[in-house]
């Protein structure tokens, strides 16, 4: 079941990004509203620095950042997140956690708000997803394989959503 709500995800294009490419360099900012819920996700060829330069959320440190990579076996879909280090409210387990419980909904929100570049680009949606934990403490700063970008489409985008696989370090 999809836990994104469409109506609450604002995307915006940026630089030379447009709804259909390029795919390489394609980055992803993804904030949100703690007061309305609402998601906020800039597509562009760079990330977003005004997005994320704001006080609050230098403090609370949790943006998600991704972009995709042409790697030997094809693109693939890198995912970060900062756990701990510097400027970071709560504690890395707690700040591991929170992310770990809303990467579903982060991912869905990437694969909905660029849909267009997945239907015109179908190959994507096999590529896997790797997500990087940046953190201090040896146990959360890793990587996890979670799956493939078609794992996260919703009901209402053109693919079916298929069940998410558990992630594997």
């Amino acid at each position: 079941m999809s836990r994104l709500r469409p109506e609450q995800l604002n995307v915006r294009f940026a630089g030379q990004a447009t709804p259909f490419g390029p795919a390489l360099p394609r980055r992803y900012t993804l904030t949100h509203s703690d007061r309305t819920g609402d998601l906020f996700l800039t597509v562009g060829t760079d990330y977003d620095h005004s997005q994320i330069s704001r006080w609050y959320t230098r403090l609370m440190r949790d943006e998600v950042l991704a972009e995709w990579q042409d790697e030997e076996a094809g693109p693939a879909l890198h995912v970060y997140c900062h756990v701990s280090g510097g400027l970071a409210l709560g504690t890395s387990g707690m700040r591991f956690a929170i992310f770990q419980r809303e990467l579903p909904l982060v991912l869905e929100a990437i694969r909905h708000g660029d849909k267009v570049l997945f239907e015109s680009i179908p190959h994507l949606d096999g590529a896997p997803i790797l997500v990087h934990f940046r953190a201090r403490e040896k146990r959360y700063n890793r990587v996890e394989n979670w799956g493939k970008v078609a794992d996260f489409a919703i009901s209402r985008d053109s693919h079916p959503a298929s069940p998410a696989a558990p992630p594997t370090e």
